[in-house]
């Protein structure tokens, strides 16, 4: 039965209208941005499939696309509303982080690292610019590179510090071979750049790899 055949009572998107989006259970959310099932099932149904799949909401919206078509009932048409839905959150964290203390909130920033290159599948390197009041400036993604490896150029990190006219950063790159835990390549690149930032007063605050849903902090290992 379709979803337009339920009783109005129980249709996702007159629950929520009439509930408040809170009421709604992941699938059913998940069904309002499919909007229609496939031929003997229904979009909730679909939106099980995708959860049961992926395992949460926060893996799914951040998975490789080609993975998401491969799910039977998902194809283009179905799948825009959902990277709409991921951009949305990326957005939202990205405005959260600027209005407020970067320091004061490592969830927000881890949050906001895994949803933006926690799923890539080649290395990036990113720099949150801070203010002095350790304010985010903005997100900057400085180098990509191969599955396995990205070119840093300090040179180009302090030029693009100085561009920002950022009194402080947060590094950050991934690992898609999903390990969230440093080379002697990272700590010594980490170092290098710690020593040429603080050349034109630029402290870096932490150092981030992200892996999937996993996350490693320089700072908290202390190996800053």
């Amino acid at each position: 039965m379709r979803i337009t055949e339920w009783p109005s009572q129980d249709r996702p998107r007159e629950r929520m209208l009439a509930m408040g989006p809170q009421g709604l259970s992941d699938a059913e959310l998940l069904a309002i941005f499919l909007r229609t099932g496939v031929r003997g099932r229904s979009a909730v149904d679909i939106g099980r499939d995708l959860i049961s799949n992926f395992g949460s909401l926060r893996v799914l919206l951040s998975t490789d696309r080609k993975k998401l078509l491969a799910i039977p009932g998902v194809g283009p048409a179905k799948l825009a509303p959902l990277i709409a839905a991921s951009e949305l959150a990326r957005r939202v964290l990205r405005e959260e982080s600027s209005e407020r203390s970067a320091l004061g909130s490592p969830a927000a920033v881890r949050d906001y690292l895994r949803l933006t290159i926690g799923s890539r599948d080649r290395e990036v390197f990113l720099a949150l610019w801070l203010d002095a009041q350790h304010r985010v400036l903005h997100a900057e993604e400085l180098f990509a590179g191969t599955l396995t490896q990205t070119s840093v150029y300090p040179r180009e990190v302090v030029k693009a510090a100085l561009r920002a006219n950022a009194a402080a950063v947060i590094l950050a790159h991934n690992h898609p071979s999903g390990v969230a835990e440093p080379s002697h390549a990272d700590e010594m690149l980490t170092r290098t750049l710690k020593s040429a930032l603080a050349l034109v007063d630029i402290q870096v605050l932490d150092h981030f790899i992200v892996a999937g849903a996993r996350s490693l902090s320089f700072a908290e290992r202390g190996i800053l």
